[in-house]
């Protein structure tokens, strides 16, 4: 076979990259197995081949000299690699037909790993955050009853979350159940005190999609009971949450606010993970981000469930998972969480 550095172009011995081609082409051209074929190839276009030792001599030419030598160094590499492809396809044995056997000679398709969902990743740091503290995992349906959805957790007939413009009823009468509480409702009823769990699941309202709402999203709810479990419980256990969650230096408030089912109740902010409290656009300039609704469970729930209030107490909670994926991953639409657009959910 003739080599691929193939006369010198002028005296000073810069090879010429128009023979070269000729040259590798014909190599090329007579080759007989694949492995030949890209022994020819490496040869030509590998790092030590024919296009690296082109290459390097561009910047010894005169300038002027300089582009014409550069298109045929170009048109070199993008010839030689055109007909290396074209050779490997004739050399090829040709597939097998369906039922025939197997073409071991065509490359595996690697479609890479998976990784899990970023609210799939908060749910299980939460349930293991929790475990460490001697909560267990309990579990309820989606679709659930009007009594444990409102009645049993103490929702007066004329609460607005009761309207058919906030809640999915079913034409049975059951609905999907808007908090992840009737979980407590379940579990009492078939468990006596004392009571430590966390529910993670879906939760569904009638509410606009926009960038911080959805009408699907998910909820960790946590309920103690025992005697004499206090607001300090709930604080004490919400602190280490938050600091094994976001680091040691989150700091936890709670704000007087009202639900149903709760007595006294609160809402829990955590300081901004984004700018540590000093103020951003995430928390609106308060430094502040508000994660969950908590308070000591009513004693009109510890009656539906047939626990007496006289002898136990207990702090209850749920917090939106979403909220704390969007504060963690800095997402700035909720709705980038459930388009399943794997090139976005692959940078978590």
């Amino acid at each position: 076979m003739t080599s691929a550095t193939a006369s010198p172009d002028d005296a000073g011995g810069v090879p010429d990259p128009r023979a070269a081609l000729e040259s590798a082409l014909r190599e090329i051209a007579e080759t007989a197995d694949p492995a030949a074929l890209e022994a020819v190839r490496l040869r030509h276009l590998g790092r030590k081949g024919t296009l690296a030792r082109l290459t390097a001599r561009l910047r010894e030419l005169p300038p002027e000299r300089r582009p014409e030598y550069g298109r045929a160094v170009n048109e070199f590499k993008e010839r030689v690699a055109a007909a290396a492809d074209e050779r490997m396809r004739a050399l090829r044995p040709a597939r097998p037909a369906a039922g025939h056997g197997f073409d071991w000679t065509l490359p595996g398709n690697w479609r890479g790993l998976g990784r899990r969902h970023p609210i799939s990743r908060i749910v299980a740091r939460t349930v293991e955050i929790f475990r460490t503290l001697g909560f267990t995992v309990a579990e309820g349906p989606d679709i659930e009853t009007v009594r444990n959805n409102f009645d049993a957790l103490n929702t007066p007939p004329d609460h607005p979350s009761r309207d058919p413009q906030d809640t999915f009823y079913l034409e049975d009468g059951r609905l999907l159940r808007c908090h992840t509480s009737p979980v407590q409702v379940r579990y009492m009823e078939s468990h006596r005190p004392p009571v430590r769990i966390v529910a993670p699941g879906r939760c569904y309202r009638r509410d606009t999609p926009d960038a911080t709402h959805s009408a699907n999203f998910h909820q960790v709810e946590g309920l103690y009971v025992d005697r004499n479990v206090s607001l300090a419980d709930l604080k004490g256990d919400l602190s280490y949450f938050a600091a094994q969650l976001m680091g040691p230096d989150v700091r936890v408030r709670f704000r007087p606010h009202f639900f149903p089912f709760t007595e006294p109740s609160v809402e829990v902010d955590f300081t901004c993970h984004v700018c540590r409290g000093r103020g951003c656009r995430v928390c609106k300039q308060s430094g502040w981000i508000e994660i969950a609704g908590a308070g000591l469970v009513h004693p009109n729930v510890f009656r539906a469930v047939g626990y007496d209030p006289a002898e136990v107490t207990g702090y209850a909670f749920g917090m939106g998972i979403e909220r704390i994926a969007m504060i963690l991953h800095g997402v700035p639409d909720i709705r980038m969480l459930y388009e399943n657009d794997v090139r976005y959910l692959a940078e978590f």
